[in-house]
């Protein structure tokens, strides 16, 4: 599917999108009686609060959503439904005063997952968490698995057991995958569940960044992780084990919710042993006939992992001029590329390589960005 993905965007929930947003929870939630969100709710929730309805569209599509509430956390018992929290659904247990961000529904769907698009749409809710100084996430998540198990194990047993990886859910696994942990199993919390015999499990994210509100007006910087790969110069049997290990360390710094990973200058360099028999020029043309198939599998990953990539540099041919490129794959599905603009002694003399024209600057997801390649610093 990543292949032909050549947009995504995270987007707030407009009301334009609800015979998408219908038809894709009536299919999703198709074993839970009248699952699907009533064309009012939905304009309700944009009215009262419009940042916490997100969408994930893919190619223009809508692709995966989430929806959530501000509660007074204090004001419910632990053994809340899902009516309770939701004020029978009509949403007027939320409140600008709350503490906590609670998660109504989020889903991918299915012809999208695997790409990480869910990771995306929790990540906004912890930096939502975080900007508006909330205590946490909280939400009750389903088990849909668990009516197979319900006969031999209790639902602590069951999920002891998807902790231990020793079962899947594909709802309590993702969810703990990312960062969320049980807190309490809720009995009855969603009328009609039958997959999950009407068990939730509590689940929890709690912000480390909250403050006390005080007088004083709370402000954060924004914080940018960057992710520098240290890269081994060792020797590949081809281009699909160099993507594996390059796959390796972007997956890493991802899982650190990092919003760059950056390769070195010349990481693929070692693709040139393939061509040791040809002279110099020669062998770093041949390597310069693996930059598109590089950047185009690092798009797909940029997207898959949600992160942006720096691919360093490569080798490019444009026309019969070599140039040292390289490109920022975006977590959105787009592409930049820049030039090195100064090239060194060696790289001019040994390969016939040349320096490219104009500085250049990117706007990404972070912020405007530059790039600056050795001698260009």
């Amino acid at each position: 599917m990543s292949k032909d993905i050549e947009n995504v965007e995270l987007k707030f929930l407009d009301l334009k999108d609800y015979q998408e947003l219908k038809t894709a929870m009536k299919e999703i939630y198709k074993n839970i009686p009248n699952a699907y969100w009533a064309e009012g709710q939905i304009k309700s929730l944009i009215k009262l609060f419009p940042e916490g309805q997100v969408v994930i569209k893919v190619n223009g599509q809508l692709a995966g959503c989430s929806l959530s509430i501000i509660v007074d956390y204090d004001e419910f018992e632990d053994n809340h439904t899902f009516q309770e929290i939701t004020g029978q659904e009509t949403f007027s247990t939320h409140t600008e005063d709350g503490d906590i961000l609670y998660g109504i529904d989020i889903f991918i769907k299915p012809e999208y997952r695997g790409l990480r698009l869910g990771r995306r749409l929790y990540d906004y809710r912890k930096e939502h968490c975080e900007k508006l100084n909330l205590k946490g996430i909280a939400f009750g998540g389903r088990i849909p698995n668990y009516h197979e198990y319900a006969d031999s194990l209790t639902q602590k047993q069951y999920i002891e057991k998807v902790k231990r990886k020793e079962i899947h859910d594909p709802v309590l696994s993702f969810q703990i995958n990312n960062d969320f942990h049980p807190a309490k199993i809720l009995k009855g919390y969603l009328e009609g569940d039958k997959a999950s015999n009407e068990f939730a499990v509590l689940m929890e994210w709690d912000n480390i960044y909250y403050q006390k509100p005080t007088k004083k007006a709370f402000t954060k910087k924004k914080v940018i992780r960057l992710g520098l790969i240290q890269w081994q110069m060792r020797s590949y049997k081809n281009l699909d084990e160099l993507l594996h290990q390059a796959e390796f360390f972007i997956d890493s710094v991802s899982g650190y919710r990092s919003d760059f990973a950056l390769f070195p200058e010349f990481f693929n360099a070692p693709l040139m042993a393939e061509n040791n028999h040809l002279s110099e020029p020669e062998a770093i043309r041949e390597l310069a006939k693996h930059t598109a198939a590089i950047v185009q599998k690092f798009s797909e990953f940029s997207i898959s992992y949600n992160i942006n990539i720096i691919t360093g540099s490569m080798p490019e041919m444009k026309g019969d001029r070599l140039f040292n490129v390289g490109h920022i794959c975006k977590r959105d599905g787009s592409v930049e590329r820049y030039e090195k603009l100064h090239v060194t002694p060696d790289e001019a003399k040994i390969w016939g390589m040349q320096g490219g024209k104009g500085l250049q600057t990117f706007d990404t997801d972070c912020g405007k960005i530059g790039v600056l390649i050795c001698y260009d610093v």
